[in-house]
């Protein structure tokens, strides 16, 4: 095999709860993970020359160690012990500092990848293990489908796959950076907590209606204030016929669930041509295992 083509989903947070804050400054967190259809496209080919080269489609997207695809691919070879070279063709259509784990997704899919491309036979946990050297969010893109996730993210348990929802998720103009969040964040001083174990009986019952009323993000507490727009988002979201409307990790996208796909069309139709957003999707909930395969070995 000399080449693989991968798709590298994104994400939301269907509950994301800060329950304690660590001595070295990071916070412990209780969240559901979704993956959800929206991915990435990642074109990875062994190439003669020793080390990585990365392009996309983003003329402005970093093709060094600024970028945690590039990042990721350094680390295999090191930890491998594989004397290789790769060249990653990313075509990018999440988002970029939305909350969708965009970045984490590309580095997931990159481990994945090489880990093919190459035969290494890496177990999911040993990439995973690796991956969270990357950042917090890398072991959930590696696992995908519906988790809770606790620690500071890499500590997850597989759920029950959520059900098939429609989903339409709109960025506004501006990106949000997660340390800055988490760093005016009082979790001591926060008055609503997601209920997750009752959140986890909704997915399991396949209830959409609790799953969309159940929904929390305390980090909206800080990221709202910062930016009011996202609350107007949500507020417009439901009143074009969201079952529920919450921000996605610290922002800045804000994601619908909508009962039929029709409905979804018509929210998004609704904010390209009345609120003057260019980036808004149109997706759904991605079961791992229940979809088409995210691989294309070549």
């Amino acid at each position: 095999m000399n080449s693989i083509i991968l798709k590298g989903r994104a994400k939301i947070n269907l509950t994301l709860d800060v329950v304690g804050k660590r001595e070295n400054g990071y916070h412990d967190l209780q969240m559901i993970m979704q993956s959800i259809s929206l991915y990435d496209t990642l074109y990875i080919r062994k190439i003669k020359a020793q080390g990585v080269r990365l392009s996309s489609n983003y003329a402005w997207l970093p093709t060094n160690e600024k970028n945690i695809a590039y990042r990721a691919a350094e680390l295999f070879f090191e930890e491998t012990g594989i004397q290789g070279g790769v060249a990653i063709e990313i075509t990018k259509r999440i988002p970029v500092g939305a909350g969708l784990a965009g970045g984490s997704t590309d580095a997931a899919a990159t481990l994945i990848g090489l880990n093919k491309l190459f035969g290494t036979k890496l177990t999911k946990a040993s990439l995973m293990e690796i991956g969270l050297k990357l950042g917090a969010d890398v072991p959930f893109c590696i696992l995908k489908g519906t988790a809770l996730a606790e620690g500071i993210g890499e500590e997850l348990t597989p759920l029950s796959p959520m059900p098939y929802v429609p989903l339409v998720i709109v960025k506004p103009p501006f990106s949000v950076s997660t340390a800055a969040v988490y760093k005016n964040l009082d979790y001591k001083s926060l008055e609503k907590h997601p209920n997750t174990p009752q959140m986890i009986k909704h997915i399991e019952n396949g209830n959409i209606q609790a799953i969309a009323n159940e929904m929390v993000n305390v980090l909206e507490t800080v990221t709202i204030p910062m930016h009011p727009v996202i609350e107007e988002i949500k507020a417009k979201l439901m009143k074009e016929g969201a079952l529920g409307a919450m921000m996605s990790g610290s922002g800045s996208a804000v994601f619908g669930i909508f009962e039929t796909k029709e409905a979804a069309v018509r929210a998004a139709n609704y904010f390209k041509m009345n609120c003057n957003y260019r980036e808004v999707y149109i997706t759904s909930t991605y079961a791992n295992g229940l979809n088409r395969k995210d691989t294309e070995e070549k």
